[in-house]
């Protein structure tokens, strides 16, 4: 797998923790189900580009910003 599909559940975590929310506030940020953003944190669920952008937009930054870090990490 690729260095970005690997580190992508850490990110969301870190970037989530960073802010102080728990995974139900991201959720609600980014209109998916909070068992989903657990399963994308814990690396069981694969996120497509859809919710990708969506968890970009709960957290207010550029699918592109939320990807580079998953190769800077």
């Amino acid at each position: 797998m690729s260095p970005v599909v690997n580190r992508f559940p850490a990110v969301v975590r870190q970037l989530r923790e960073a802010r102080g929310w728990s995974q139900e506030e991201l959720a609600e940020r980014a209109d998916l189900n909070r068992s989903y953003v657990g399963e994308i944190e814990r690396g069981i669920a694969m996120p497509s580009l859809v919710t990708i952008n969506k968890l970009a937009c709960g957290f207010e930054l550029l699918p592109s910003y939320l990807l580079a870090r998953c190769e800077q990490h």
